[in-house]
């Protein structure tokens, strides 16, 4: 582990100034600050007086819901904070904005903070420390991302594949032989990663693989309208959503346009949120278990803070059946 030598040997000036950087001093400059701090990070520092006082970690949280009971965000922290807390250790709740991203680097906010791990939730490839986690020496664990190449770098998901070849295989045991997807754009690695799940799906079963059944927009509702009554008109008779919302959203594109769910068109959702029980009809969806999705995010963790280089973790992904599933119409 560096120590305050190291960083001072590196940047030719003294332990006094390099301990006054690292604490936050009046009497230096704002440049020797930041030369302090990103040197600290560079050689894998970690501010030993701020972990005596406090053993903290922290969970980054960005565009998910942490604080409604029952939402993604909230379930999956609570999950990790049975585990986390139970071993004594502190977690702090971190919302992030990309601004916030761009003006300070990873390693300098988790020194400055003391905290000896993080949690990444809701990130997009598009995030600007997606790139710092590349060559991050502070423990990190990524839900649905992925990073190469970093020992310091753990990732927890649900098995998209599996899921994807649950519901296709689903489908085809009802007739169905065109299958469509309906996804976000794909400037995240797990939406790129459903994504060709579908695709693998569809090839493994010997299904056509058509870009004409296949619809990527970023507005749930406006790529809803248009990708819905295309897919039908190319004779799809079932979709797949890359997310409940989307398939949800379809369930009221088809009721207005008087498409019977299941009778004309077959959905399927992924994540199992709370509501899909209620829709109408029922959603049928691949499910994700958000609290043992936060318990696996603290068992990664806790591997590499004892310098287990951990790389990815896979839940199950449990295709659950409800009612907006059925046979394919006699027009397949």
């Amino acid at each position: 582990m560096a120590t305050i030598n190291d960083i001072a040997n590196k940047l030719g000036v003294s332990k006094s100034t390099v301990s006054k950087g690292l604490n936050n001093a009046t009497d230096i400059s704002d440049e020797m600050k930041r030369k302090i701090l990103e040197t600290a990070v560079e050689l894998g520092y970690t501010n030993k007086r701020l972990l005596k006082k406090e053993q903290k970690i922290c969970i980054l949280i960005e565009n998910m819901d942490y604080k409604t009971p029952n939402q993604f965000g909230h379930d999956i922290i609570l999950g990790f904070k049975q585990m986390a807390e139970l071993e004594g250790w502190t977690v702090d709740i971190v919302p992030l904005t990309k601004e916030f991203q761009r003006s300070t680097p990873y390693g300098v906010f988790m020194i400055q903070q003391g905290y000896q791990a993080s949690f990444i939730l809701g990130f997009s490839l598009l995030d600007p420390w997606m790139q710092e986690f590349r060559s991050a020496r502070i423990p990190t664990v990524l839900y649905d991302n992925y990073v190469k190449s970093n020992p310091r770098i753990a990732s927890v998901g649900c098995d998209s594949q599996e899921g994807f070849d649950l519901a296709v295989r689903h489908l085809i045991q009802l007739g169905h032989r065109k299958i469509g997807l309906i996804s976000g754009p794909l400037d995240s690695y797990i939406l790129k990663a459903r994504y060709q799940a579908y695709l693998n799906a569809m090839e493994k079963y010997g299904l056509e693989v058509n870009n004409d059944y296949i619809g990527l927009g970023y507005y749930i509702a406006e790529s809803t309208r248009t990708y819905l009554p295309k897919l039908v008109e190319k004779g799809v008779t079932a979709i797949l959503f890359s997310h409940d919302i989307r398939a949800i959203s379809a369930l009221t594109e088809c009721e207005d346009r008087e498409i019977k769910v299941p009778k004309d068109l077959s959905i399927i959702g992924f994540d199992d949120l709370p509501m899909t029980a209620y829709t109408i009809p029922p959603l049928t969806t691949i499910r994700q278990d958000r609290i043992a999705l936060g318990k696996c995010g603290y068992y990664a963790m806790s591997c590499l803070l004892n310098n287990v280089p951990i790389g990815s973790i896979l839940l199950r992904a449990p295709l659950v059946v409800r009612e907006s599933t059925g046979p394919a119409p006699e027009r397949a």
